[in-house]
């Protein structure tokens, strides 16, 4: 990929979309910087994808502005890392400075507050579609083991409030362990 004036621009563009229509915060920016990137662009592997997420995730910070630092590092070093957190970071302060200059109005109008509660109902539903689509994969690829510490963590964290670092720190390390496996297995295979 040519890294000219036009890749900046379509990167920038493409983080600037992402942001202004991302409601919810950054788990919800997340698949749809999949979709762009690694489905519609072609940029980033789908796996490399999974690996910067959880990088992102485990940063302090906004995981959005996260993902958009590891993203634009890298596709293009500091300057695309540049790009990408000024498209990331741009549409929610121009809106959050047109709210602030009518705050009163948007804080009594019961049209906003259904809006706002219809938002909510888009953001699970999108990160309902993230588990789906993260469980078919693992399933159609016949990878039982991530599915099996995707549901541990989410037992461990929702029915046992276990916290949520030690959910992280465990499963990193059961990825990790499953990633070694999985090369091990491969070498068997080719020998």
């Amino acid at each position: 990929m040519k890294k000219d004036i036009r890749f900046f621009i379509k990167l920038f563009l493409a983080t600037f979309y992402l942001s202004a229509f991302t409601i919810g915060g950054g788990y919800v920016m997340i698949p749809l910087m999949r979709k762009k990137f690694v489905e519609e662009f072609h940029w980033i592997e789908g796996d490399e994808m999974l690996d910067l997420v959880a990088i992102a995730q485990s940063a302090p910070g906004a995981i959005a502005i996260n993902a958009a630092i590891i993203i634009g590092y890298r596709l293009a070093g500091l300057f695309g890392a540049i790009v990408t957190v000024a498209g990331a970071v741009m549409p929610p302060l121009i809106i959050l400075s047109a709210v602030s200059i009518a705050y009163t109005i948007f804080r009594d109008s019961a049209t906003v507050q259904f809006v706002l509660r219809g938002m909510q109902a888009g953001v699970a539903a999108i990160i309902l579609d993230v588990v789906i689509s993260l469980i078919s994969e693992a399933i159609k690829e016949k990878r039982v083991l991530p599915f099996i510490i995707m549901l541990c963590a989410f037992v461990a964290a929702f029915i046992f409030r276990i916290n949520v670092i030690f959910v992280i720190l465990a499963s990193g390390v059961a990825g990790v362990l499953v990633k070694k496996h999985w090369k091990l297995e491969k070498r068997g295979k080719k020998l």
